[in-house]
């Protein structure tokens, strides 16, 4: 059994999270409040203990790791070749852009959704072009019409896509992994599917990568992975493109080697390769502790805010918390809970104009620290509602 109430003390660390007042509680980044596995953070004394950290090449055991991986876990069976080493996904995402479109284009994403998308594709000189996902009060859909007529556009060579989705925790099933893929085919759009958050999923629920489906997706994809998210390793930078597609392959190989995020540091891939030979009953416990911090979460909000509503989900440890009972301007409404408890979660409309009235909770963390999230949120929002 893993330790997963352990309060960690997070100040002071150079934390990105954590850079708040000492009265201050963070739970808006996709940061995990958990130490990584033991197992991992032996494996990264071992290299310490080495002590020499000169320049690196490649480990063929880490992209062998990720194909045991993808092929035991989710039934993706991937050649070697297909496999890129990048520093993070993030970087991997504005490489692609910049190398697979041109100024002026537009990229297709499906709001609400991840805000780094936004700015890879605006920093780059190309278009957004969002097709908004449809929100019936319960739950979100794809406006299939919408998206056709959004990829069709004759300058739409791009469609960046999040499985599972980022905020909403949605898992894509097969049947819209395969609509996915027969559009953009249709419309000649590439897919570059993030599924960075693929792992944190309920227990007895499975994601399914995009390019596994079918030969369609196979050829129009580029999918990025990483064992950083799941494992709590982003400050090590890690992650793996993969492009079945040979000419869509060089592409993207000669934009991350000229941007120079092809090569990793000294902790990189040995994380990597523990995180996904050793780290399974790890993150298996990690997903049922996350599942009751959600549980219990919707079940407190549920009875002591039945003003909010969190939408359903069964993938990545946010919450997606409907506030349009209480205001129609998240931004608003999180700056005043901050203020007031010290509580920090992030407004909707960071996601999208579609979000302005929703808020994202990350529960990744001990449940003691949740249960005080919990109680800084009841009192913001009473505090809110009080105002004269």
């Amino acid at each position: 059994m893993y330790d997963f109430d352990k309060l960690t003390n997070r100040f002071h660390t150079n934390s990105l999270k954590w850079d708040v007042k000492e009265n201050e509680l963070p739970m808006w980044v996709a940061d995990m409040d958990f130490e990584t596995a033991p197992e991992i953070i032996e494996d990264l004394h071992t290299r310490v203990d080495h002590g020499i950290f000169g320049y690196n090449v490649d480990d063929e055991t880490y992209f062998k790791a990720i194909r045991d991986w993808w092929y035991d876990e989710h039934h993706f069976d991937m050649d070697r070749e297909w496999m890129m080493f990048c520093i993070g996904v993030v970087p991997a995402i504005s490489s692609i852009v910049r190398r697979v479109t041109q100024v002026g284009e537009n990229v297709v994403i499906l709001s609400p959704v991840y805000n780094i998308f936004y700015n890879s594709i605006l920093n780059n000189g190309r278009h957004v072009l969002s097709s908004n996902l449809i929100y019936d009060g319960k739950e979100y859909h794809i406006d299939y019409e919408d998206l056709e007529k959004k990829l069709s556009h004759p300058e739409t060579t791009l469609l960046i896509f999040c499985n599972p989705h980022n905020p909403i925790g949605k898992i894509w099933n097969r049947e819209t992994l395969e609509k996915i893929g027969k559009l953009c085919k249709k419309h000649h759009v590439i897919v570059l599917s993030d599924e960075i958050h693929c792992d944190i999923v309920k227990p007895g629920k499975e994601y399914i990568p995009l390019a596994s489906v079918n030969e369609i997706n196979l050829n129009i994809s580029i999918t990025c992975v990483a064992p950083t998210k799941c494992f709590n390793l982003a400050g090590l930078q890690s992650s793996c493109i993969i492009v079945a597609n040979e000419a869509l392959r060089h592409k993207v190989n000669r934009g991350i080697n000229t941007d120079e995020v092809a090569e990793g540091n000294t902790f990189s891939q040995v994380a990597g390769i523990s995180a996904f030979t050793k780290g399974k009953q790890w993150l298996k416990e990690l997903n049922i502790y996350i599942q009751k911090n959600k549980d219990y979460a919707c079940q407190y909000i549920q009875k002591e805010l039945p003003l909010l509503y969190v939408v359903p989900s069964e993938a990545t440890y946010l919450l997606w918390i409907d506030c349009s009972k209480y205001t129609d301007n998240t931004d608003e409404l999180c700056e005043f809970i901050r203020k007031t408890t010290g509580l920090y979660i992030t407004s909707g409309e960071e996601y999208g104009e579609n979000g302005r009235t929703f808020v994202r909770v990350n529960v990744a963390c001990p449940m003691s620290r949740l249960q005080d999230g919990m109680q800084r949120l009841k009192n913001g929002l009473y505090m809110y509602e009080s105002r004269s």
